[in-house]
């Protein structure tokens, strides 16, 4: 992924209530307890010595507010409120979004009841559904030229701030590998989905009996695993939303579409190797996350958003993990089988319907800290642990994962693709993908309820 593509989500008609691909996990409240008395933090210390941004004193004293959809860096957040609070003056408190709730429903419900948050960390395609009617124009802000490759725009307007760059793929523990084959993993070595099964059979052969661990959560499934079909057309939002529009004009038949009888190859060959095949729906996500460390399994699909689940199990930022793509197919030189996936997910919009001129502009020197001053650069990566989307920001990631996809973003081996479809699809389909998974259903009866799905939108 090259920093001159412009990611443009805009026309196709779009009215529909909206979710983005990466849902930035999809978990909207903790997988284990936060709170943990006797969990030891382990926090990277920030250099405050030096801060060359100019703070508006005339902000001094005003309070906003941030709702946060993305619940692993809640204290993170905390934190950097706290710090810039510090500095500006300006109190800003960070509100969680409920286990149980979506951001959307939950900003929602903030709007009708007339108590609107200033600032939303929002998935993508809910800054779409809500952007012309709610929020800011946000365009002529100094950030966009630090954006560029990672701006959604509505309209040819901008409405939110892109917080960070997330990606998804097979994460391999390499000492696991290592130490299974006897040999030196080599992951840029994998390059068709052949190539994979062999690592696999490999893998059984000494020692792993099941190594791939699959999540059934429908999120995972609907979302992560299925949206495939979408964005790796051409590896581009454009292409996916092209897609999407043929399937639901009838212009592309599902049945012929090689993409998904792709996808399901690479999905059937994951069930086949996954640890909980004998009862695949019932899985426990976070067990997920301690035999991918522990060796029991060396490849989970996941995102970068597990390192703190990984971490929790006993991994240290030290160790080698790191992404395989998601091989579609046995052809080398298909792009999907040399990139994963990455692209701008959770975006920070700034409400322009009730927030006073004060709170607007209070919001924007909070936005502007986090991409120029020295402090916020560091809090963003360091604190918050986020692949920043800024050209400016001179800090790479601490935790192999993000680290990982960092360095694929900048070596072009990521593509930036985002679906944008309606926000019951991770839902509805991913109930379809559970029945696929645990045998239910055939490949027959799972394309037919993606047809269905799509001819009954709008």
């Amino acid at each position: 992924m090259k920093r001159n593509l412009m990611t443009r989500v805009t026309a196709f008609g779009i009215v529909t209530v909206l979710t983005t691909v990466m849902l930035t996990g999809c978990r909207f409240g903790f997988a284990s307890d936060p709170d943990d008395p006797n969990e030891v933090e382990k926090e990277i210390p920030i250099d405050t010595s030096v801060d060359t941004f100019e703070y508006d004193s005339a902000l001094d004293g005003t309070s906003i507010t941030l709702l946060n959809s993305k619940a692993e860096i809640q204290v993170a957040l905390e934190k950097m409120a706290a710090e810039f609070e510090g500095k500006s003056g300006v109190h800003v408190e960070v509100m969680p979004v409920t286990d149980g709730d979506s951001p959307y429903t939950k900003v929602v419900s903030m709007y009708n009841s007339g108590n609107a948050p200033t600032l939303s960390i929002l998935d993508t395609t809910d800054v779409i559904a809500l952007a012309e009617e709610k929020a800011e124009d946000l365009s002529d802000e100094e950030w966009i030229l630090e954006a560029e490759g990672y701006l959604t725009e509505v309209g040819g307007k901008v409405y939110s701030f892109p917080l960070c760059v997330e990606g998804r793929g097979l994460i391999y523990n390499k000492a696991v590998i290592e130490k299974a084959l006897g040999e030196e993993f080599n992951p840029d070595g994998i390059t068709t989905q052949e190539e994979f099964v062999e690592l696999l059979d490999r893998l059984v052969e000494n020692g792993i009996a099941k190594p791939v661990s699959l999540a059934k959560e429908d999120w995972s499934l609907g979302a992560h695993h299925l949206q495939y079909i979408y964005e790796t057309s051409d590896g581009t939002s454009e292409g996916a939303q092209e897609t999407i529009e043929s399937i639901k004009d009838g212009k592309l038949e599902l049945d012929t579409y090689d993409r998904l009888s792709d996808f399901l190859d690479m999905f059937d060959v994951l069930k086949k190797y996954n640890v909980a095949k004998g009862d695949p729906l019932g899985a426990d996500y976070d067990e997920m996350a301690i035999d991918l460390v522990d060796g029991k399994t060396a490849i989970w699909f996941n995102g970068n958003w597990a390192w703190p689940n990984l971490e929790e199990a006993g991994a240290e930022t030290e160790d080698e993990y790191g992404f395989l793509p998601y091989f579609m197919n046995n052809d080398s030189k298909d792009f999907a089988n040399q990139k994963i996936q990455g692209s701008p997910s959770k975006q920070i919009m700034l409400d322009g319907q009730l927030a006073t001129d004060k709170q607007k502009e209070a919001a924007k020197e909070f936005l502007n800290w986090i991409v120029f001053s020295e402090i916020g650069q560091q809090m963003l990566v360091k604190t918050c642990s986020i692949i920043p989307p800024f050209q400016n920001n001179p800090y790479e990631p601490n935790d192999p994962l993000s680290r990982d996809i960092y360095e694929k973003v900048h070596e072009d081996k990521a593509f930036n693709a985002s679906a944008i479809v309606p926000n019951d699809h991770w839902a509805v389909l991913g109930a379809a993908m559970q029945k696929y998974l645990a045998d239910r259903s055939d490949r027959e009866e799972l394309t037919k309820s993606i047809q269905e799905y799509w001819d009954e939108q709008e």
